[in-house]
């Protein structure tokens, strides 16, 4: 165990270097750090050490500058150097002598399991750090011969399978592994390769050989064509790469949509429209023929109503029963979409807020994002687009904590902010009350037959209102200027989901508050679905409009007529809001319109076409980059609880407490839709012993409100521990950054104290030999930390400047 080091370095000083960054190139001092520690293994070590050899002033083969021996420091041996460039940090990189070396050493380890190598250590040499020396690994030029040599003698031992894994793991060229491999060859090998040019063995392995090569290409197209098959694979590459994380998290989340509807659409098909299509309904007499307005109104009557509530069964076969089915599907897939989507939600949190997330490290993205194994020119550019956008988007963020406001700008800023959101409010309230009077005036002025088009007026009033309201919000939102991007996205998607939210719920107590009652002796379930029906389609054809004239016009008046450059950004805010009201639409009237989704996933697929269109020619990446780290995490957040969890309330509402119509579906002669499994229970009652354990199953875990409680706690539970855990990592990571600050700035702390101490003594001895004595004070080695820098100069030796920033 060495002794404690204690000397202090005073290196020389060198008029043009101070102020200047740590050089890893000038590491001279290191050797004076540790001659303490050195002294001590000099003996043991002097019989096993390299031929270091003093490099010439004028010696080539080093690309960095070659610093002379300073004054005063004393030639360390071969041993000294040797321990120096044993070295873990000396040990990066080899030179090809050393790698022979190691791999020599290791192919013998292989194949002799336990034997000494012939060759001895040698030293994993690394650049040469040692800038006062020439670490000589080979002495001559054969050296290195030999070595190869017996390394192919080495692998000629080896399996064919163990010679191949060794060369491909050698960190050499192809031209030199080529040639070991060759080299490697035995006799025996080579003949059989000789001879086989012109026998049948030889035809009969090339054809295995060619089928095996062509199977195995095969093989790899169909793997690269299935990678390709995923939906819009490049598309959102490129638009990735052009406009950055922010436009691509709104398509990433239109993507999500569509597999959340998939999943919806699935159950209803295989339990609910395929037993409709195996038992059809007769044929009423008096079907009305189509228009085409029906497209936008949805009101079609080509079939009656069903006349029972169960489906008349083929012969020999057992009847369906369609109220519990239609009930008991429509509760699966509302589960099955509640596992989904807080499966996503959790997955995305642990995405978006992972531990030890390089979010912010410039040096991961400029070293570690490129893939080397992108050939195409097409797709080398995308990725040199999502390079460049990335480090905007880095340094935009950067630059964001870097510029606090002051105290009088953040107070101006909060009293803007608190008159835009008063004045959004009363905008949002304006539309609730215009929503609300206009629904009531439709139902005192009911449609007569042949008007049809006046269903429309309702769902055309309110896509109006969801399309001014939120531009009205927008023009408010520029007198606020956020410091923040991603904040100011945020406070409109807020702005827009209050906006949604209440007129969606000024719609369901309308639907299911004064429908109901207006509606009585008449089918209002229909009329319900076919209203939903009529808002997706105004939605969407909004949307295009929107697209149209808010994006396309747009560029065209300022490019034609204004002269400017400048195109409209795509707004986020308003366009997720929109995603999330159509799914809400959709799951508010899949119950009374079980092909709904179906629609839903026809309108995403169409509308991701038409917003990448207008994206790529209408649009601008935005004008101030922001990093969207956490913008799926909001999305899927928001379509949960306040979409999806209003929508189950609907659900539930509408199943529990309101009475179906008397005339038509399959609940009209119960009192209320949770009736039907009630009455199947009293069936599986009286139908005898066999199956008395399903009205048990009904009774005490679908009944029973504790179960159901039961499993919604856990529910919130999982959830809940799985924010906290997340969240307690992050913290432990924190703490553990700020440790290691503190580490640093205890590193300073001690040197510096060194420094004091040392600087006394030095002085004491000054004092005492100018007194009487012929002693003279020696120089101190230093005590260094990495990272630092020091330069030698015959000028005089200088003080060390630390840097915290490196320490830590």
């Amino acid at each position: 165990m060495a002794q404690p080091l204690a000397f202090i370095l005073d290196v020389p000083e060198t008029p043009g270097n101070q102020g200047q960054e740590p050089s890893p190139y000038d590491e001279s001092e290191v050797h004076d750090s540790f001659h303490q520690l050195i002294q001590e293994q000099s003996q043991r070590a002097a019989q096993e050490g390299l031929e270091l050899q003093p490099r010439e002033p004028g010696a080539s083969g080093s690309d960095h500058q070659t610093l002379r021996q300073p004054e005063g420091v004393p030639a360390h041996s071969t041993a000294t150097l040797r321990i120096l460039a044993s070295m873990p940090s000396r040990t990066i990189g080899r030179s090809r002598g050393a790698i022979i070396s190691q791999y020599y050493n290791r192919t013998v380890q292989l194949r002799r399991r336990g034997s000494r190598p012939l060759l001895g250590d040698m030293v994993r040499s690394a650049r040469p750090s040692l800038r006062l020396y020439d670490l000589e690994l080979d002495p001559m030029a054969r050296g290195e011969e030999e070595k190869q040599s017996l390394l192919v003698k080495e692998l000629q031992g080896l399996s064919v399978a163990q010679r191949d894994h060794m060369l491909r793991g050698m960190p050499l060229s192809l031209a030199e592994k080529r040639c070991l491999r060759e080299k490697s060859r035995t006799p025996r090998g080579r003949r059989r390769g000789q001879q086989g040019h012109g026998g049948g063995f030889s035809c009969c392995s090339r054809l295995r050989y060619a089928c095996i090569l062509a199977l195995h290409s095969l093989g790899v197209a169909l793997l690269s064509r299935l990678h390709a098959l995923m939906p819009w694979r490049y598309a959102l590459k490129r638009i990735g790469g052009q406009f950055g994380s922010s436009v691509l998290s709104y398509f990433l989340f239109l993507k999500t949509l569509l597999v959340f509807n998939a999943l919806l659409l699935l159950p209803l098909l295989a339990f609910i429209v395929g037993a409709q299509a195996a038992f059809p309904a007769a044929p009423s007499a008096t079907a009305s023929a189509c228009t085409g307005l029906e497209l936008l109104t949805g009101t079609v009557r080509s079939c009656r109503p069903l006349t029972g509530d169960q489906c008349t069964p083929r012969v020999g076969g057992l009847p369906y029963n369609m109220p519990l089915a239609y009930l008991f599907t429509m509760g699966v897939a509302f589960f099955i979409t509640c596992i989904a989507l807080v499966y996503s939600m959790a997955h995305s949190f642990g995405e978006s807020y992972r531990v030890g997330s390089a979010s912010g490290v410039h040096a991961i993205t400029v070293f570690c994002s490129w893939d080397y194994k992108v050939t195409q020119k097409r797709a080398s550019r995308l990725q040199h687009d999502s390079v460049r956008t990335r480090l905007k988007e880095l340094l935009a963020e950067w630059r964001l904590r870097q510029e606090p406001r002051s105290v009088c700008g953040k107070m101006r800023q909060a009293a803007v902010l608190g008159i835009v959101w008063l004045l959004c409010l009363g905008t949002v309230l304006g539309c609730a009350v215009a929503v609300h009077a206009f629904s009531e005036l439709m139902l005192q002025s009911p449609v007569v037959a042949g008007r049809e088009v006046a269903l429309l007026a309702l769902p055309l009033v309110v896509s109006l209102l969801n399309l001014g309201a939120p531009y009205l919000c927008r023009g408010l939102a520029a007198l606020e200027q956020h410091d923040s991007p991603v904040l100011e996205v945020y406070v409109a998607v807020c702005r827009n989901l209050f906006l949604k939210m209440v007129v969606l719920g000024t719609l369901c107590y309308h639907w299911l508050g004064r429908r109901v009652g207006a509606l009585q002796g008449q089918c209002w379930e229909d009329f319900v679905g076919q209203e939903l029906y009529r808002f997706m389609v105004m939605d969407f054809v909004f949307a295009l409009l929107d697209t149209l004239f808010g994006e396309l016009v747009w560029r065209a008046i300022s490019e034609k007529k204004l002269k400017r450059r400048r195109k409209p950004e795509f707004d986020i805010a308003r366009n997720v809001l929109e995603l999330i009201y159509g799914q809400t639409l959709t799951w508010l009237g899949v119950l009374f319109s079980p092909l709904l989704p179906a629609v839903q996933i026809i309108k995403l697929l169409l509308l991701f076409y038409v917003k990448k269109t207008s994206l790529l020619a209408n649009c601008q990446a935005p004008r101030r980059p922001w990093l969207a780290s956490h913008m799926s995490t909001v999305f899927l957040t928001l379509l949960c609880f306040p979409s999806f969890l209003g929508a189950a309330i609907f659900f539930c509402y509408a199943v529990w407490q309101v009475k179906p119509s008397s005339i038509c579906g399959p609940f009209r002669t119960l009192d209320t839709m949770y009736q039907a499994g009630t009455v199947w229970v009293r069936l599986l009652e009286r139908a005898g012993p066999r199956v008395s354990w399903l009205p048990w199953v009904h009774r005490n875990l679908v009944e029973n409100t504790f179960f159901i409680f039961l499993v919604s706690a856990l529910l919130l539970a999982v959830i809940y521990l799985n924010i906290q855990v997340v969240r307690g990592q992050r913290k432990v990571i924190c703490l553990l950054k700020e440790q290691i600050s503190n580490e640093g700035e205890d590193k300073i702390f001690l040197i510096n104290k060194l420094h004091s101490v040392y600087e006394r003594k030095e002085r004491k001895e000054k004092a005492r030999s100018r007194a009487g004595g012929t002693e003279e004070a020696a120089t101190p080695p230093a005590l260094l930390t990495e990272g630092r820098d020091a330069r030698w100069d015959g000028n005089g030796p200088r003080r060390l400047t630390l840097q915290p920033e490196l320490l830590a």
